[in-house]
This record gives C-alpha cells, sequence and structure tokens, in this order.
C-alpha cells in the first residue's frame, strides 16, 4: 500500500492480491487526476473520514500490508509514511510491515540496457577524472595554475561535449578543502590548485536517461608525504576488503547486506587508526532513475542497512578519511551484482595515487 499525499484530502492506491487488481481510493473532489485510471480497475471514492476508514477497513481488514516504513526509522529512504497514516490503517485491522525488500526487487534493480548504459558512462567518467588530475598537474607549476572551480568547470563541458549529463558537481577539492566530503567549489569561493596538495575530484554523470557512474580520483601534486601514502593506502585496502567480500559471497551464492560490506571497509580504517575519521557511509545505493537511491545502500554507520544485496542492484563503495582542515582522501567505485557475478566500475579502478 502506497499513500500518495494530497493537499487537505488523502488519496490511496492499494494492490489486493487476493482481487488481482489494484484499488484507488479518492476523495470525491479529486477525481481529475484519476480520469486516466484503466476502467478495468477499481475506484473508490469518499468524502467523509468515516467513509474513509470503513473502505481502508473493507479492503485490508486481516491483511499485511507493505509500506513506505522503516522501523525505527533505521533506513530513513524509505521511512516516507506519516506516523498518522500508519497509525489508521493498524486501526482498519492490518498488519503493517515495511516495503523495504519489495523497493529493493521491484524499483531498484536495473534492466540489461541500464547496465550497458552505466558501463559506457563508467569508461567515459574514468577518463575524465583522471585527465582532470593530470591536467591540474601541468598547470601548477605555470603562470595561471587552475582553480578548484574552473577545473570543476573544465569537467562539465566534457560531460557536455561527450553526450553526458549531471545534476550538480562535481567535487573538485585541494588539500584541506578534500577534508570536507560534500565540499563543492564556486565561482566566488574556489581555491588555486597548487603544488605539494593533495587533490580530490569526484564526478558523476550519465547518459541521457541512462543510470549514473559516480566516482572518485585522488591524485598528489608531487611526491606525497609518508602520512599522505598511509591514508591513500587505508583507504585502497578499505575499498577493495568491501569488493572482496562482495566477491566472495556472491560467488558461493551466500546473502550478503549492505551492512555488512560496510563493516568490512571500516574494520581495515579503524585498524590504521582512522577509524574517527571515516565519517559516512561505505556506499549508497544507485537506482536506475537516481543517484542516490532507495535500495540497499553500503551502510551499517548511518543507518542500519540489513537488506540483502540481490542480484539487480547497483551501489557505489567509497570509504574516506577526513582530518579536519588538513587533508581528506576519499577512493569510490560502482558495484552492480548481474547474473554473471560482481562488476566493479571502472574496470581500471584507481591502485595508487596519481602523481602529478
Amino acid at each position: 500500500m502506497l499513500e500518495l499525499p494530497g493537499m487537505t484530502t488523502r488519496r490511496f492506491f492499494v494492490y489486493i492480491p487476493c482481487r488481482g487488481s489494484p484499488v484507488a481510493i479518492t476523495h470525491a473532489i479529486e477525481q481529475g487526476p484519476w480520469t486516466g485510471w484503466p476502467s478495468k480497475w477499481t475506484r473508490e471514492k469518499y468524502s467523509s473520514w468515516r467513509a474513509l476508514e470503513s473502505l481502508l477497513g473493507n479492503l485490508i481488514e486481516g491483511k499485511r500490508v507493505a509500506m513506505e516504513y522503516s522501523p525505527g526509522d533505521a533506513v530513513p529512504y524509505l521511512d516516507r509514511i506519516p506516523a498518522g497514516v500508519i497509525e489508521m490503517v493498524r486501526s482498519a485491522g492490518a498488519t503493517v510491515v515495511s516495503s523495504a525488500e519489495l523497493v529493493s526487487s521491484f524499483y531498484a534493480v536495473w534492466s540489461d540496457v541500464q547496465r550497458a548504459s552505466h558501463e559506457r558512462a563508467a569508461r567515459a567518467v574514468s577518463i575524465i577524472g583522471q585527465e582532470a588530475i593530470r591536467l591540474a598537474g601541468s598547470r601548477a607549476d605555470s603562470a595561471s595554475p587552475l582553480t578548484e572551480y574552473a577545473l570543476a568547470d573544465w569537467i562539465r563541458e566534457r560531460f557536455e561535449g561527450g553526450g553526458l549529463e549531471t545534476d550538480h558537481g562535481p567535487i573538485v577539492a585541494i588539500g584541506p578543502n578534500a577534508a570536507n566530503p560534500h565540499y563543492e567549489p564556486t565561482a566566488e569561493k574556489s581555491a588555486t590548485i597548487n603544488r605539494g596538495d593533495i587533490l580530490l575530484v569526484d564526478l558523476w554523470a550519465r547518459e541521457k536517461n541512462g543510470v549514473f557512474a559516480d566516482q572518485t580520483w585522488m591524485g598528489s601534486l608531487g611526491a606525497p608525504s609518508g602520512r599522505d601514502s598511509a591514508i591513500w593506502q587505508s583507504v585502497r585496502d578499505a575499498r577493495d576488503a568491501a569488493i572482496s567480500l562482495l566477491t566472495e559471497r556472491i560467488r558461493e551464492h551466500r546473502p550478503v547486506r549492505g551492512g555488512e560490506v560496510d563493516d568490512a571497509a571500516r574494520d581495515v580504517i579503524t585498524k590504521r587508526g582512522y577509524g574517527d575519521n571515516f565519517i559516512h557511509r561505505t556506499g549508497h545505493s544507485i537506482d536506475p532513475r537516481d543517484l542516490h537511491g532507495s535500495g540497499p545502500h553500503i551502510d551499517n554507520l548511518e543507518t542500519r542497512e540489513e537488506r540483502e544485496l540481490i542480484p539487480g542492484v547497483g551501489f557505489s563503495i567509497e570509504p574516506g578519511i577526513y582530518l579536519e582542515g588538513d587533508v581528506g582522501m576519499r577512493s569510490e567505485v560502482n558495484g552492480f551484482i548481474g547474473a554473471d557475478g560482481l562488476l566493479i566500475t571502472p574496470s581500471d579502478y584507481q591502485k595508487e595515487l596519481m602523481v602529478v
């Protein structure tokens, strides 16, 4: 059951399996939006709250009803139904359960066409990300080094020229700015990319109506310090630990959950002494429609993600370490669980810091 928000009235869409077709419960004054409702499907009308409660009771009493509800707000992406509506449905005699697993199976899975689109976008984004870091390095010793915003603008131009689209970004962050995971330069506030600093480039794009590719590339403008090398290796190894767990479980046809993958990455960084500096989830769902989707996330920090990573779902893997006011590093790849096993994009994902 899915509640569709109205203005001062409430509209409901109910699927009753035993009836074999959906049922719409609509207010008498809001019939216009429902003119396209198929005539073979049932559409009920109500005006008073008494009639609404009676209709609900007739339809759902004694039934198990899945709603966009997450117990304890464990996964906020799925916790969209007002508490009062849940109370009303329960009062009508139904047992309310979360629709989380249904969202994974019916909303978050990619088609073969969407997978192919993602793979093409991933190859293009990989090339642009690496070229961006090389360009920054080549300009660092010139009379006109790039600013973060100028490099971000260059990336956007490359996207447009390659037939890719994005919703915002990218993130281009030099030195201390990279310690803010959601930093984004603007024309008014943008640092110069100088030699001697660590450069983070986080960029995402898709083909029109395609699935996003989302990657982070790291560069060092000059030889990195021992400390910076250790941070990079910790991030890289955490990413690879997540990939290894996924690969093993999928190969053995054993279930794996988003929270478990987060734990595997986080354990590496914690053992290296940077656990308190890994301040976000390891990854987010990538749905066919949304970069930050509603499918299973790679998360046991911000949320309690207990959903299984099932065939057809995609997600990012992006552990990071952030030393406030000093430096930040992240390595991001994307994962997809296909019938042929685990796909990681891009295929040439980063193994070592790019020293430019």
